[in-house]
């Protein structure tokens, strides 16, 4: 399994991006998704994650209502959109997968996941 994430970069305060993570073809259709990120001298935390047997999604206290995550499978690609982007935002964004995955999944929980992204870097300016 492999990931690609990408769409990262600057944005001002209160601004939007938009995160992919493109992932090799999955043999199976049971997969979870998840974003964390991991800001300087701060520990990783789990951002969104999406099962896809049943489309169920799982965000951090801290991003609900602002950000979304999404998939397109005919693109073998997860999305996250980041609205109103905060300062505390800024962090290196990863993508991770798990495999032969069929039950609803959560940021707070400690799975082993299968494979990780090189990570992409989301600066947020005050």
């Amino acid at each position: 399994v492999q990931l690609v994430e990408s769409g990262g970069g600057l944005v001002q305060a209160g601004g939007s991006l938009r995160l992919s993570c493109v992932h090799s073809r999955f043999d199976f259709p049971e997969y979870a998704i998840g974003w964390f990120r991991q800001a300087p001298g701060k520990e990783r935390e789990g951002v969104s994650c999406v099962a896809s047997f049943d489309g169920s999604t799982n965000y951090a206290d801290s991003v609900k209502g602002r950000f979304t995550i999404s998939g397109d499978n005919a693109k073998n690609t997860v999305y996250l959109e980041m609205n109103n982007l905060k300062p505390e935002d800024t962090a290196v964004y990863y993508c991770a997968a798990l495999t032969h995955w069929n039950i609803p999944c959560s940021v707070n929980a400690r799975y082993p996941w299968d494979a990780w992204g090189q990570g992409i870097q989301v600066t947020v300016s005050s």
